[in-house]
């Protein structure tokens, strides 16, 4: 589909929209909370086996839409988070695998559009409180690190009125809080190095942070920006990166023991009451029938699905991995966090639209975090420059008529390990000859053989089938090379 045929179509859906019930409201707030780590089996409304009790999930599948075919671009957070801010696929850029840590170099360049800056062109407050992970302009390197002096590059640089936010994953140093690009106090010690499931790296930590407070810390700061909402005269954009159930696995005093299956379970548990926290603030604040509210992950789980008869984390906290009959957090897709396979990138996703629009309603539709810039400024009618977001595809759609038959053009995933998955309908190819990721057999990016996958008959991703549909694996590789390009 080529851009402006894209355009025709986000112009009639925008038009749709405006003249739709549903969409009857001025300008909606928008609010996108992503979750760190959090597996497509961890949520009760995609897996009625999970083990962790999740009210505020089933409440949002409730009164919003359930997309059950939810991507990221990545497998891991780095490259998923710049590409749902700027809808742009991340080994486009210098990153080409892997993510960042904490001293890291910008990411996002400065006229490089993001959804933040597209609805500040709409006149929207646009703030970000949560996990950044795409660089910071620090002055310093690691070991030899000043706080005395603001951010040369921030969240303010690509589009963000106001931030609080963390410069990376909870077990990356430094461990600093930054305002508005300036840290809020410059006070430091040398935080020690511990093993999972506090995993925490050694450098320097702020007198003020504390890891097992830090996501209180930042729904308090959330929760301010909802309340907030009703007195402004301007829509607001709230973008709430949660830094949890990343590792360090630390959930707060009040969620430990609440699950039985140890602080990995815990900490699920405290993701879902973050979620809820922010649901009752935006209806205390009387915003929720007039705010959009995306609530998503930025990639599977990292916990490993063992052996029965194995320990797992239930027997010791130390281990990374449950037996399925213990909880399966990835669901049943394979792999984990970091692989090519389903369970890498496959995330939950939902919705819950003004007015609880289309409340309960499940979409089995292929998406992608990459779209959320389009779809989210094609919804609220904000004007989107001819550069911004490339590779995002609006579904907006599907968001006015949950029973249209919008498929979306191929869909590019990424591993850790540099290796390319091409999706399309039920077909998937993974160009490359393991996981790419954290599994066995872990393999090469673009080695041989190739698999490609039909979802719809084999969601394990065990068969490949490509001797029998060579016309699909052409033509699939060819897409795949041609969307790449010399990137």
């Amino acid at each position: 589909m080529t851009r402006s045929t894209r355009h025709v179509i986000a112009s009639f859906v925008l038009i749709f929209c405006c003249v739709s019930s549903a969409f009857a409201q001025d300008r909606p707030n928008v609010v996108v909370i992503l979750a760190d780590d959090l597996g497509y089996g961890d949520v009760q409304p995609l897996n009625v086996n999970s083990s962790v009790p999740t009210p505020a999930f089933n409440r949002l599948a409730s009164e919003g839409i359930t997309f059950t075919d939810a991507h990221t671009p990545s497998a891991v957070c780095t490259p998923t988070r710049y590409g749902l801010l700027t809808g742009r696929y991340c080994w486009r850029t210098r990153l080409k695998k892997g993510v960042q840590n904490g001293y890291g170099q910008p990411l996002i360049d400065r006229d490089r559009d993001t959804i933040a800056s597209v609805l500040g062109q709409s006149d929207y407050r646009t703030f970000v409180v949560g996990k950044w992970h795409l660089g910071l302009g620090l002055h310093g390197e690691e070991g030899n690190l000043s706080l005395d002096q603001p951010l040369t590059h921030h969240p303010g640089s690509v589009g963000f009125d106001h931030s609080l936010i963390i410069p990376a994953s909870l077990d990356f140093p430094p461990y600093v809080y930054f305002r508005d690009g300036a840290a809020t106090t410059t006070e430091t010690s040398e935080q020690a190095a511990q093993g999972f499931p506090e995993f925490l790296r050694k450098g320097p930590r702020a007198a003020d942070f504390d890891m097992r407070g830090c996501l209180d810390r930042l729904t308090d700061e959330a929760v301010e920006v909802i309340e907030s909402m009703s007195e402004s005269k301007r829509p607001t954009f709230l973008y709430f990166p949660l830094t949890a159930p990343h590792k360090p696995v630390m959930p707060a005093k009040r969620f430990q023991g609440t699950t039985q299956i140890g602080s990995y379970g815990d900490f699920v548990r405290q993701v879902d009451a973050t979620v809820g926290r922010v649901l009752n603030a935006l209806t205390t604040a009387n915003v929720i029938d007039n705010t959009i509210v995306i609530v998503t992950s930025d990639n599977g789980s990292f916990m490993h699905r063992l052996e029965e008869g194995e320990a797992d984390h239930v027997d010791d906290d130390s281990i990374q991995g449950y037996r399925a009959a213990h909880h399966t957090a990835n669901a049943n897709w394979r792999g984990t966090k970091a692989d090519i396979w389903e369970a890498g990138h496959r995330v939950p996703f939902f919705v819950r639209l003004p007015r609880a629009e289309h409340a309960g309603r499940r979409i089995t539709n292929t998406v992608g975090l990459v779209d959320v810039l389009a779809t989210v400024s094609d919804f609220v009618g904000a004007k989107r420059p001819e550069t911004a977001g490339p590779d995002s595809v609006s579904f907006a759609e599907l968001l006015a008529d949950p029973t249209s038959t919008f498929q979306r053009p191929p869909l590019i995933c990424h591993s850790s390990g540099g290796m390319f998955a091409i999706r399309h309908g039920k077909w998937k190819l993974i160009a490359g000859n393991g996981s790419g990721g954290r599994e066995n057999p872990k393999g090469k990016p673009f080695a041989e053989p190739w698999m490609l996958v039909d979802l719809t008959a084999d969601p394990g991703e065990t068969t490949d089938v490509s001797a029998a549909n060579r016309e699909v694996f052409d033509r699939l590789k060819q897409q795949l090379l041609e969307i790449k390009g010399d990137d």
